[in-house]
């Protein structure tokens, strides 16, 4: 075998090594940054340039096995044991960009799942004042209904107030002449003064009510 074969293989690992020292270098600053998806092209030509000192290395090691001499044989033990630090920390450099990678996809998971809850909560809250709204509708629905009953009612005993006024002043003209109708007379009296406390507690009601109603708006 020829020294010059045994030189030339030498350079060719000095090259590839030069050449992956300028890759990690890179790899690092890449590594140390946010993830923007450039890292796969640079582990594709680190990996190829591993591989390429690879068999380099192994076709020394042939040179070697065939009768090389011991300073040959040093030479490789430097070269494979370069090829080992470069190869370790390639893959350490590799384990720590995918534990950063997954940290961020699950942060960006957990934004997500934040802003998936947030939209959720302002949907049940505007739910929730809906049915608080027609709640309120329904409730103001009833109120009027109450005080339109109570209207009516409140205009009917008018009106019957209206005609036991009639009847008793009709009365109170031939009780002075039918001394027996005192007793029917003081009778019509006392239902007057109960429509009267009667009327009273319906316009109580119904200016309650009203008072309910206002606020209700």
């Amino acid at each position: 075998m020829e020294a010059s074969s045994w030189d030339a293989l030498r350079k060719q690992a000095r090259r590839l090594e030069a050449q992956l020292d300028d890759q990690m270098i890179a790899y690092r600053k890449l590594v140390s940054m946010k993830s923007d998806g450039s890292e796969n092209d640079i582990e594709t030509d680190i990996e190829r340039s591993l591989k390429q000192l690879q068999q380099v290395n192994s076709q020394m090691q042939t040179w070697v096995s065939s009768g090389g001499s011991e300073v040959l044989s040093h030479t490789l033990t430097r070269h494979m044991e370069i090829l080992q630090d470069l190869t370790q920390e390639f893959y350490r450099l590799r384990s720590s960009l995918r534990v950063k990678q997954q940290h961020a996809s699950l942060l960006d998971l957990r934004d997500f799942d934040r802003a998936k809850f947030d939209v959720e909560e302002s949907g049940d809250s505007e739910q929730a004042l809906l049915r608080e709204q027609a709640a309120i509708n329904r409730n103001s629905g009833q109120v009027d209904t109450v005080i339109s009953q109570a209207q009516a009612t409140l205009g009917a005993l008018m009106s019957q107030r209206s005609t036991f006024g009639g009847i008793t002043t009709k009365i109170s003209n031939v009780s002075s002449r039918i001394p027996t109708i005192n007793h029917i007379l003081a009778s019509i009296r006392r239902k007057k003064s109960m429509d009267t406390i009667i009327l009273s507690l319906v316009a109580s009601v119904c200016a309650f009510l009203m008072f309910i109603y206002w606020l209700s708006k």
